[in-house]
């Protein structure tokens, strides 16, 4: 397994049927938390200029539309977004696979709803075609505390590295006191860790 630290440089955010349906089915953890990750992450693409691919499953079902602070957010990325007809695994839809290709990088940051369903299957999937691949588990959640934790074993099995919002925005700033750095951590103060400091 390759080491190295991922960078904003090097690496594409894929975020993954977070839909104003799809979160009603995260049951283990906070839906406020997961949006203000999910808000951290999208900011943190759009601010460093990452690629952001962002895909939805089934617009016109129960499952809706992406959440909107995505649509405020990445408004061009929303546009481009993939919707796929219902294929669960989203890296064997076509359309997304080609779009996170275009990219042309090779390391990629998965976050999506829900994690025992909509992320497992096209983190180990693209695996296997060769990226390496960290799924952000916070921004993300399950239907039951069982649920996610099988299938976050299931992901690192299989070699996936599984990492926290803040985590990987500190991994991607690496120095707090850069250009880079000093944004990326004032998304985090602004999306997560201000009521904390504030309290």
């Amino acid at each position: 397994m390759n080491n190295k630290r991922f960078s904003t440089e090097d690496s594409a955010l894929l975020l993954i049927d977070h839909q104003v349906g799809t979160i009603k089915l995260a049951r283990n953890i906070d839906h406020e938390e997961i949006i203000k990750n999910t808000r951290a992450l999208a900011r943190t693409a759009v601010e460093t200029q990452m690629p952001l691919v962002l895909t939805s499953s089934q617009e016109d079902h129960f499952q809706g539309l992406l959440l909107e602070d995505l649509q405020k957010i990445a408004p061009e990325d929303y546009l481009k977004r993939i919707k796929r007809p219902g294929v669960v695994d989203a890296w064997q839809y076509q359309p997304f696979k080609d779009a996170v290709e275009k990219t042309g990088k090779k390391r990629l940051i998965m976050a999506g709803l829900t994690n025992d369903v909509c992320i497992v299957y096209p983190a180990m999937s693209a695996l296997e075609d060769g990226y390496e691949v960290q799924v952000v588990v916070d921004a993300g959640g399950s239907p039951t505390t069982l649920a996610d934790e099988t299938s976050l074993r299931r992901m690192e099995k299989a070699g996936v590295i599984l990492t926290s919002t803040n985590q990987v925005m500190a991994e991607l700033a690496m120095d707090w006191a850069s250009e880079k750095g000093s944004r990326i951590q004032r998304i985090m103060y602004e999306e997560i860790l201000k009521k904390y400091i504030e309290s």
